[in-house]
């Protein structure tokens, strides 16, 4: 129960409100630390209810009677639009019986329109960092007085080259009192690099591993000749699985286009979310299919993280994505608080190492699937010989192969040292049928 920590009234008010019962693994471990002021490093995995582990703690820390605010309190950190507005709802649902006020800045808005909200000082501040570097910069931001910063999705910020403006914001928070840091997925050295930075003294809690992410999703693979065949899987599976909402995922935002006309041609209800896609049409493909207005969303990795819609239970990786920690977040939007998700990922022969790249990376083995409808010829790579040798791997040659090779010119002449070498070093060439000796020419320039 959520009664069990040591929260503000009005904030366990909101709690029972929105039907919160029992806290998730991460709420149970990260918010008593964080109500403590701890500097925190929590690895989770996504839907595991990381939003509502820090905005607790930072709503408690802010709590009390209601006056003139005259310092940005508390900044939060996020790596795409979505994901800040989608933060932003959260902490408007759990202080809807306080004061505390927040704000959003991320790109895609009115510049000046969001300095008029900034001259207000929200207690809260929620903002991607590119834009709120701009703010900054402009002078229409002041951050000297923030208590508490959170880095969410901090692994992904760095993916999107967001270090550098990272790093900066966080300095401009110099008075800080505590960090909160959170990602999905365990990053590499360029995360323990910030972390090292911008923590002090920090706890870690680890309570995904990678090879346990995604443990209520079913994760298959479905190999193809081509593109074209991929996109006659995908219609297959659009047309037979069971499935409420179903995110369809490209590497390119030309691919992205190409698969939605094609779903649109075929009436299928789908929308297109990219990077060219502004503002507007991005938040409207999201509203529409968490309201149920289409059923399929045909996305770039700018959906992969912060999406969160109720009956998404399919996810199609058209496109294999690039690393595992990208494979982590695609799949993360199913299978989200204990439901379960499919997610499928159809395999070419280009796609088949880096496959089994991520295979090694979770520790786990897909399920390989085979669909007689629409089977193709590839089916992985070529089995190894019973001798135990690869296939179109070369043996080292014995003595008496070196002296077969000599009978041999269907290969063509052995490459010479040197043109004009004495004669009697050079052997002579042998006829096609190996026994005649040919009459030697002078070598092609080309040799």
């Amino acid at each position: 129960m959520f009664s069990q920590f040591a929260l503000h009234e009005r904030l366990l008010k909101a709690v029972a409100e929105l039907k919160f019962v029992e806290p998730t693994p991460v709420q149970v471990a990260a918010i008593p630390l964080a109500l403590q002021g701890r500097d925190l490093r929590v690895t989770a995995q996504t839907g595991s209810g990381k939003t509502a582990a820090f905005v607790l703690p930072i709503l408690n820390r802010l709590m009390g009677p209601a006056k003139v605010r005259v310092d940005i309190r508390a900044v939060i950190l996020l790596p795409t639009r979505e994901l800040a507005q989608q933060t932003l709802k959260e902490v408007e649902r759990f202080s809807q019986f306080t004061f505390i006020k927040a704000g959003l800045i991320t790109g895609g808005e009115d510049f000046k329109v969001q300095a008029a909200m900034l001259r207000k000082v929200p207690d809260i501040l929620i903002g991607t960092p590119g834009r709120l570097l701009e703010q900054l910069n402009a002078g229409n931001l002041d951050l000297k007085n923030v208590e508490v910063l959170v880095l969410d999705e901090a692994d992904r910020m760095l993916d999107m080259g967001f270090s550098e403006d990272v790093t900066r914001l966080s300095q401009e928070c110099a008075q800080r009192e505590q960090t909160l840091l959170f990602s999905a997925t365990t990053g590499g050295a360029g995360l323990r690099e910030m972390i090292g930075k911008v923590l002090k003294d920090p706890e870690h809690l680890l309570i995904n591993n990678v090879s346990q992410l995604a443990e209520g999703t079913r994760q298959q693979i479905v190999t193809a000749d081509h593109n074209v065949h991929k996109e006659q899987i995908l219609n297959w599976l659009l047309a037979n699985e069971t499935y409420q909402k179903a995110i369809v995922f490209t590497n390119t935002r030309a691919m992205a286009d190409r698969i939605y006309g094609r779903l649109v041609a075929q009436e299928y209800k789908a929308f297109v979310l990219h990077g060219d896609k502004d503002q507007k049409d991005r938040k409207l493909a999201i509203d529409r299919l968490k309201q149920g207005g289409v059923k399929i969303l045909v996305a770039t990795d700018v959906a992969a993280r912060g999406l969160d819609v109720d009956g998404l239970d399919l996810v199609v990786n058209f496109d294999m994505p690039r690393s595992g920690d990208d494979y982590v977040h695609r799949i993360g939007r199913t299978g989200r608080a204990g439901n379960e998700g499919l997610a499928i990922s159809l395999i070419c022969h280009g796609d088949w190492n880096l496959m089994s790249s991520i295979e090694r990376y979770l520790k786990q083995t897909f399920e390989r699937r085979v669909i007689k409808e629409v089977k193709g010829t590839y089916g992985g790579p070529k089995k190894v010989k019973a001798s135990g040798k690869a296939v179109g791997v070369k043996k080292k040659k014995t003595d008496k192969d070196k002296k077969g090779d000599k009978k041999s010119v269907a290969k063509g002449p052995t490459k010479r040292k040197s043109v004009n070498r004495p004669k009697a070093d050079t052997p002579a060439l042998v006829s096609q049928d190996g026994m005649a000796p040919l009459k030697r020419r002078k070598p092609a320039v080309s040799e």
